[in-house]
């Protein structure tokens, strides 16, 4: 029988701040190389589209590993699939770096999002799986927050990466940083699950369903994957209207996306705070706000457009969509403790293809290329997040009603 490494109780501490450092690689993976888009079209003499199109291909494997990832984990354990997930991406990163060929840079980013969709989701877990009550609660908001360090720190860096060393030392500066989370991994961690599931089809079944038929579960995805779907319209459209429309750096780049991931923390910590206020009453509001500004962005954009009113409309358009995030994201994470993983999985992988191909398609319809087409694009995510929002203002009462798994979903848990 195999011996598993179990965290030890003084490693708790650092087991957490080792979650909460791989909790970002999700927004490094997709955000580091996006000053760096525009020169590999230069380098490797394709399309813009080419280029664009390996971030979709990061988010649906990354989100469709994530619809049976949380299985998985609830049945085979966080620690050694996540070890094995860090060391693979390390890997494919390091291929990037070195390769020429854009049908490899395809295929290892389809890798890295499987990689990732096992990765994110053990870390999820992990906070379900030591803490509890308020406690859990407040840190899975904060992880939230951590992770949007990601978008914040990784174009940025990949920025300036690109001006001193070019375009693959983003995938090596990602070769690196997952290399040293597979060290600290291994040497703090363990495993956290306290009582695998027995995965059985009945009981993959009926958990699967108790968990896809709630429906304020599912208005909680569907509005996490539009929120996010506004960033992604942001990363895929920011280098190019940067660059070619307004005549600046990749540096500039990096910063512009460094103040809009700055203002999704922002809408992050704000959603912590007000994290025991009227749920639906506080997304209303924001919703509200939200779409406003988007039509003040378009309305701006008739009179004077520039760099400065590009970057201030993102910074406050992102908070709005940073403080819905978070909000939907920890109800989401804490509606059924007793599948954590499984819970988490769904949650990540349903809202992250939802956003793979809302953003793509928005994308390919709106090609915003300016300010103006850039706020069309977002109006468009704003009215079917409003329109949803309408559709499930009961949620608040659907979840005092239902907070936890009925008691035959619960004996399925551990079901032989």
């Amino acid at each position: 029988m195999r011996t598993v490494k179990r965290l030890q109780p003084e490693n708790i501490f650092a087991a957490t701040l080792i979650a909460y450092a791989i909790v970002p690689i999700s927004g490094f993976s997709t955000d580091i190389y996006l000053p760096s888009m525009p020169s590999m079209v230069s380098a490797l003499h394709c399309s813009p589209h080419s280029i664009q199109i390996t971030l979709p291909l990061f988010l649906i494997c990354y989100g469709l590993t994530q619809l049976f990832s949380g299985i998985l984990l609830d049945s085979y354990g966080r620690y050694y699939i996540s070890l094995l997930g860090l060391f693979i991406f390390s890997v494919s990163s390091l291929i990037i770096a070195l390769t020429s060929q854009i049908l490899i840079i395809y295929a290892m980013r389809m890798v890295q999002g499987v990689c990732v969709g096992f990765i994110v989701v053990a870390c999820r877990a992990l906070f379900v799986d030591l803490y509890e009550g308020e406690k859990r609660k407040n840190y899975i908001s904060l992880m939230t927050v951590i992770w949007s360090v990601g978008p914040i720190v990784a174009p940025f860096v990949g920025g300036y990466l690109e001006t001193l060393f070019g375009w693959r030392s983003s995938f090596y500066a990602l070769s690196i940083y997952s290399m040293l989370l597979f060290i600290a991994h291994l040497i703090f961690s363990g495993e956290t699950l306290k009582n695998p599931i027995i995965i059985t089809f009945r009981a993959v079944i009926k958990n699967y369903k108790s968990i896809l038929t709630a429906k304020d579960f599912i208005s909680g995805i569907l509005i996490l994957g539009i929120s996010y779907a506004l960033i992604m319209l942001f990363s895929l459209s920011s280098a190019f209207i940067i660059k070619n429309k307004f005549g600046y750096s990749a540096v500039m780049v990096g910063y512009a996306s460094l103040i809009a991931g700055v203002a999704w923390m922002s809408g992050g910590l704000i959603g912590k705070a007000l994290i025991n206020r009227d749920f639906f009453a506080k997304i209303r509001n924001a919703s509200i706000i939200q779409a406003i500004l988007i039509i003040a962005m378009i309305m701006t954009s008739f009179l004077f457009s520039n760099v400065w009113t590009f970057i201030l409309f993102a910074f406050v358009i992102h908070t709005t969509a940073g403080f819905i995030f978070n909000n939907f994201f920890t109800y989401c994470l804490s509606r059924f403790p007793q599948l954590a993983g499984l819970a988490g999985g769904l949650t990540g992988g349903l809202a992250f293809t939802l956003t793979a191909f809302l953003s793509y398609g928005i994308i390919a319809m709106v090609k915003p290329d300016s300010q103006l087409l850039l706020g069309a694009a977002y109006l468009v995510t704003s009215i079917l997040a409003i329109i949803i929002l309408w559709f499930s203002r009961g949620m608040n009462q659907v979840n005092a009603d239902t907070p936890e798994l009925a008691e035959e979903e619960k004996y399925l848990v551990t079901e032989m």
